[in-house]
């Protein structure tokens, strides 16, 4: 396991390795005071790990519940997240209390944005399971929901608690979706990483998992430690994405 510790407006841990799922509950409860846990899910990624995850909190003496939307980057809008926040209020959340994103970028972001809300803020921890997620989406506070004009034009900066990146879970993409996220790996072999690069030339996607899921997310660390807020350094951390938005409009 490799753990890279985020030192911004929040001080975090991301702890990516093998087998992390299970370890869950005792993270959770690391974190101290939460009673009740809502996992984020979509109907993809829940019918793979909802019930290891859920398991595990149980076993950590938590009350859970779920909250699972249909899978795609359309169902990121504001009636998922409007259902989302009443669903919690339901659940009686606290402040205490916690969310668990389980999924890729639009189960993180929507649920970082609902935890940003939420009686004006609770906890949350981000479990990326996809590459994108991993290396990119999962670090650094960014959430927000798609608005009719655009992508990602509602949101907040609000940091995880944790992030639990089990790479096990890469093993169930499917392989257009894990290429997909490999455009990220690029990105940083690009922008900061020669040597990245140089192995990625080498080797195509048959590259060390942990090892460079943990390169990514240092470089991304580092961007966010000096950056935090998208004003200047971070900026750079869109290289692709606008041409890539613009398709998607």
């Amino acid at each position: 396991m490799k753990t890279v510790t985020v030192n911004a407006s929040k001080t975090y841990e991301i702890k990516i390795g093998s087998g992390l799922l299970d370890s869950l509950g005792m993270e959770a409860a690391a974190l101290g005071k939460a009673a009740r846990i809502c996992i984020v899910s979509d109907s993809n990624v829940f019918p793979l790990y909802g019930r290891q995850v859920t398991d595990s909190l149980n076993a950590s003496g938590f009350t859970v519940s779920d909250f699972v939307f249909p899978a795609g980057e359309h169902m990121k809008n504001a009636e998922t997240f409007l259902s989302l926040l009443n669903a919690l209020a339901e659940m009686e959340l606290t402040r205490s209390d916690l969310l668990v994103a389980l999924g890729g970028g639009v189960v993180g972001d929507l649920a970082g944005f609902a935890a940003s809300c939420y009686l004006r803020g609770i906890r949350y921890i981000q479990i990326p399971t996809t590459l994108l997620a991993a290396v990119d989406s999962s670090v650094g506070g960014k959430t927000a929901i798609d608005l009719p004009a655009g992508k990602n034009l509602a949101g907040a900066f609000w940091p995880p608690s944790l992030v639990l990146c089990d790479t096990d879970t890469l093993r169930t993409l499917p392989s257009d979706i894990f290429r997909d996220g490999c455009a990220e790996v690029i990105k940083y072999a690009i922008l900061y990483d020669p040597e990245l690069f140089n192995v990625l030339m080498e080797n195509g996607i048959h590259f060390d998992r942990e090892s460079v899921i943990a390169g990514c997310v240092q470089w991304k660390r580092d961007v966010v430690m000096e950056d935090e807020f998208d004003r200047g350094l971070r900026m750079k951390l869109n290289l692709g994405h606008t041409i890539g938005h613009g398709v998607e409009a």
